[in-house]
């Protein structure tokens, strides 16, 4: 079958979920035997994301090859069952940055290099390269329509259908229809004029995703058919949701997939969504509730966690528990005397990662918080290196143990700028990324997860875990339960005298879904269920029937041996 393409534009207002739109597009598709891919077009002059702060951004979503990309990836592979790549991700930094190298190579000796042909042909180039070996690609344009900075690529996209044949081509436009309140009537005027900015362009929008808060009537679908030039049957509700993992069905029962197979001409089988039924089923009927504390320095903007938000959830669904996030700013918790005044109660303590020395102390102290008290602990990338710091500093007695991204005078460097950085010069891309193997030990909680010898993660960061301290931290009691073969890095340490506390140099909240949680995540939330139990029972001062039963059977034990 000939590639097919989806082009998956946004109008009025940005935020409306053209991410989440596009991923769920693909779930209904590879849901009918159809191989699909993704790609993001993003307007912004950035190469990639890698150096952008996470408030303006959100996070930075890391490829098994190493690219640093939009969030939106995340929710591509998390819909679906495709893997992203570089290729998933174009810029307009990258597009220009492209044509400049192939100007100054010689390339286009003899021509004056415009935005049209140049940059809007390298811009298709990009679309054909990410559609190798698929049926259908999906392209999302990042902005809202009528931002001036994405006018290169809706030009493209406008050519796109005239070079691969009209019948290869459709244009979804998603939108948003308010609820006027003090008029008590939801409002189509944005969205007309949404799609006359795009028919301005020689875009003519073959289906509209609406946006709202409420249904919306066959009397409204036909008003905005009629004033956006299209068929009442392609005006498609997108009803807000209480899980975004609803999204999928909500648009298959507003009929998004069957027209979208028919305006293509394409034969496919039934969709197969009970997977999706199933996965509903569990989100909305948990049988146990936990609720996490997350001490980070992002707090304020939850997008710049946002693939490891869903990974705690995704955890949840695995122990059919519902899972409660709430979010700590770590340098507010550097002023307090006492953590337990804002951290006691919760069922589980996650730091996740971060760069820069700010709240770092407060994040210590949610760690000394969850070891001295039992509370199941999940470090990732810079949260595994504070974990060390404070082993090194509480247990080891280095007291002025630290890593030399914060003090690079420290007495004791736990944690070390990596040999393979110190040459580094350009901050862009040049960190440790993406996929690299880890050997799992014996007898750890990390292998327990897993299930298998050698695992791939992925990773982005410039610091260790200093060898040098291996020996003094292990005779201690800290475990080194994974190791990269690859030069010995550091992966995974764990404390035994602890229900549960592990600490990851990767970014296991990447390769996390919801039909298949991540093993730590699963094992994380488990061990956080197992402490909402005792929790309860403490406040209700019963005693633990597992602890009991072990009591009984040790007195059996006993009596018998006499």
């Amino acid at each position: 079958m000939k590639t097919k393409f989806i082009f998956v534009t946004g109008g009025v207002v940005s935020s409306l979920g053209k991410g989440l739109a596009s991923a769920s597009i693909g779930a209904l598709l590879e849901s009918r035997g159809l191989k699909i891919t993704f790609l993001k077009l993003d307007p912004y002059i950035n190469v990639d994301p890698g150096t952008m702060s996470p408030f303006q951004h959100g996070e930075v979503f890391v490829t098994e090859d190493g690219a640093e990309t939009d969030l939106d990836l995340g929710h591509y592979e998390r819909f679906s069952t495709v893997r992203m790549s570089r290729l998933n991700n174009v810029t307009t930094g990258k597009i220009y940055e492209s044509v400049i190298q192939k100007e100054r190579r010689g390339d286009y000796l003899g021509n004056t290099v415009q935005v049209i042909p140049h940059i809007t042909d390298e811009i298709k180039a990009a679309i054909l390269k990410a559609a190798n070996g698929v049926d259908i690609l999906i392209a999302e344009i990042g902005g809202t329509v009528g931002d001036i900075e994405s006018l290169p690529f809706l030009e493209a996209i406008r050519q796109f259908r005239f070079d691969v044949g009209r019948e290869n081509v459709l244009y979804l436009h998603l939108t948003l229809i308010p609820f006027i309140s003090a008029a008590g009537e939801l409002k189509t005027k944005p969205t007309q004029h949404s799609v006359g900015k795009l028919r301005e362009i020689g875009i003519q929008p073959d289906i509209l995703i609406c946006r709202t808060d409420r249904p919306l009537s066959k009397e409204l679908k036909s008003k905005i058919a009629l004033f956006c030039n299209v068929p009442a049957d392609c005006a498609v509700t997108a009803m807000d949701v209480e899980s975004i993992y609803e999204v999928p069905l909500y648009l298959h029962q507003e009929g998004l997939d069957e027209k979208i197979v028919e305006l293509l001409n394409i034969w496919t089988r039934s969709p197969d969504l009970k997977p999706w039924e199933d996965l509903i089923q569990r989100i909305k009927n948990p049988t146990q509730k936990v609720t996490i504390a997350v001490v980070g320095k992002y707090v304020d903007l939850t997008d710049a966690y946002k693939s490891l938000n869903e990974a705690l959830k995704h955890g949840g669904f695995g122990n059919n528990a519902s899972v409660t996030l709430k979010f700590f700013d770590s340098e507010e918790l550097e002023s307090l005397e006492n953590v337990s005044t804002v951290l006691q109660g919760h069922d589980g303590i996650l730091i996740p990662g971060g760069f820069g020395n700010r709240g770092i102390e407060g994040k210590i102290k949610a760690i000394t918080y969850a070891r001295e008290n039992k509370i199941p602990f999940f470090g990732i990338c810079l949260g595994m290196q504070l974990a060390v710091i404070e082993f090194a500093r509480n247990v080891c007695g280095l007291k002025k143990a630290n890593s030399t991204e914060f003090d690079p005078q420290t007495p004791d460097p736990v944690i070390a700028l990596m040999e393979t950085q110190k040459a580094v010069v350009v901050k862009g891309g040049s960190m440790r990324l993406g996929g690299y193997p880890c050997d799992l030990e014996k007898n750890s909680l990390a292998l327990e997860a897993y299930g298998e010898k050698t695992i791939m993660e992925r990773h982005r960061h410039r610091y260790e875990f200093n060898n040098t301290y291996t020996e003094k931290l292990v005779s201690k009691g800290l475990t080194i339960s994974g190791i990269c073969p690859q030069g010995s890095l550091v992966e995974i340490i764990e404390y035994k005298k602890h229900p549960w506390f592990l600490g990851c140099q990767f970014h296991p909240e990447f390769k996390s879904r919801p039909h298949q949680p991540h093993p730590l995540f699963f094992k994380f939330i488990k061990a956080a269920c197992e402490q909402a139990k005792r929790r309860t029972w403490n406040e209700r001062g019963e005693k633990n029937p597992e602890v009991v039963e072990e009591i009984h059977t040790e007195k059996v034990k006993t009596k018998s041996s006499h």
